[in-house]
């Protein structure tokens, strides 16, 4: 077989992809009519108390929409560490490993059953030589990348938890 006949058939097996996963009755969560759609604009996240709390829910919010008509509450706890990951020869920190936990519930509105919860981790890091000011930056926006991570997904996991839904 020449490696013409080989790109051609791969073209052909890529193109038949899209009907194989038709056939099998995939559809995509974030098209029209998809799972994402029954929690888009209708989740309402529990109100944040600080700043890693708002920068979550600023996140589902980007994802799923400003809530308009609230049919499920979201409530979450945010747990995080710092974890000195590197080090000096004078054991001085150089960098962290910023963890981060998120236990969450998604409660009906209409009948207060729970429809989807869990729990959430993942870690970034940041490095801490250089001034207080710029250390401070880099723990800070740290933070903002991991509630964005997490965020994300607690999103997949609900679009998921939602598509089983009746």
């Amino acid at each position: 077989m020449s490696s013409s006949e080989i790109i051609r058939l791969g073209r052909r097996a890529f193109l038949l992809v899209p009907l194989a996963l038709a056939a099998c009755g995939f559809t995509p969560a974030n098209a029209p009519g998809g799972a994402a759609t029954r929690l888009h604009e209708r989740v309402r996240a529990k109100d944040p108390t600080d700043k890693n709390g708002f920068d979550f829910v600023e996140r589902i919010e980007e994802r799923l929409g400003r809530p308009e008509a609230t049919a499920y509450d979201l409530s979450y706890t945010i747990t995080t560490r710092a974890v000195g990951v590197g080090f000096t020869i004078d054991s001085e920190i150089t960098r962290y490993n910023l963890e981060g936990v998120i236990d969450y519930s998604l409660t009906d509105r209409e009948t207060g059953d729970r429809v989807a919860g869990g729990q959430v981790q993942s870690f970034t890091a940041y490095s801490a030589t250089g001034s207080t000011v710029a250390g401070l930056a880099a723990e800070e926006d740290a933070a903002y990348r991991l509630m964005r991570i997490l965020a994300d997904q607690i999103v997949v996991r609900l679009v998921a938890a939602v598509a089983n839904l009746p």
